[in-house]
């Protein structure tokens, strides 16, 4: 059973999954040593891998469509037609006005639409409603931050490869698996990071965890999406959050062990100051869900 202890840790390796066991014990009052046993068993139990996420634009795939279906007759054929999609990174049967719902990565607004006209004549599918991200502040599968213009050589993308199988790789691993010394091992990963190319961070379970109760949302709202964005993504049950337009002006998911926390997340999301109106759709079945890293270690070189 996690406690507090564990809950600030996780918080803390989804920020940074690279900070030492020293950082993290400063910030939950415990030794090393005990910190360090804590992250091996929720990395042990499954509860958490601690990975790289790379940049969506690092794979030219820096544009985000949320698509909202409207389908006809069974939606299984629909899913199973999205799953094997390339562009859709997301896709889920669900409880509301629209019974599956999708997010799809593409490389600019030609393919976008491109994209959405397939989509539309995918099986049952007898209408779409899309909502096109303009800027994603959370996302457990695809890092946020800021990319900058920098040049990467083989050996940055044998690096890359590795971090996304395991984010906490020692510097001294990383450099023995690439013929690096350690010193430039960790030059070249603290410039991988602060360039925004790779994000490390810890994936949370939510089977593990039983965090099972999965809740989208799509709201409308008074004055600056932008700064609504910022004030919901540091919200703790929120998962998922992007400021754009189309249907919305925000769209986001809520994730949270038990129903009743889950109400509890969603009551926030609706108290919060500027928000106008909330819809919501529940989260049955997850059909497919895939981090950009997936994507990258198909072509990534080394």
């Amino acid at each position: 059973m996690l406690d507090a202890v564990d809950a600030a840790l996780m918080r803390a390796l989804q920020g940074d999954g690279r900070a030492t066991f020293q950082a993290l014990a400063d910030g939950v009052g415990l030794s090393r040593t005990a910190v360090r046993a804590r992250v091996r068993q929720l990395v042990q139990s499954g509860a958490i891998r601690i990975v790289g996420v790379l940049h969506a634009g690092v794979v030219g795939m820096e544009v985000l469509g949320h698509v909202s279906f409207r389908v006809s007759g069974p939606v299984g054929p629909l899913l199973d037609a999205l799953g094997e999609r390339e562009a859709v990174t997301f896709a889920a049967q669900s409880a509301g006005r629209f019974p599956a719902v999708a997010q799809v990565r593409v490389a600019d607004d030609a393919a976008l639409t491109k994209e959405l006209a397939e989509l539309r004549s995918l099986p049952g599918v007898d209408g779409a409603e899309v909502f096109r991200a303009g800027s994603v502040f959370k996302d457990a599968h695809s890092s946020v931050r800021e990319l900058r213009d920098v040049e990467l050589d083989a050996l940055d993308w044998r690096l890359v490869r590795r971090l996304l199988r395991d984010g906490r790789a020692s510097y001294a691993d990383l450099a023995r698996q690439v013929g690096l010394s350690q010193a430039a091992a960790r030059s070249r990963v603290v410039r991988l990071l602060d360039s925004g190319v790779i994000h490390v961070t810890a994936i949370v379970e939510p089977t593990a965890l039983g965090a099972n109760e999965q809740l989208g949302f799509g709201l409308r709202c008074r004055g600056d999406a932008e700064a609504l964005g910022t004030v919901l993504a540091n919200m703790a049950r929120v998962s998922f959050l992007a400021s754009g337009f189309g249907r919305y002006d925000v769209v986001g998911t809520l994730t949270a062990p038990d129903r009743c926390r889950l109400v509890e997340g969603l009551e926030a999301v609706r108290s919060t100051q500027g928000v106008a109106h909330v819809e919501t759709w529940e989260h049955l079945s997850v059909r497919k869900e895939r981090r950009e890293g997936d994507r990258a270690l198909e072509w990534i070189p080394g």
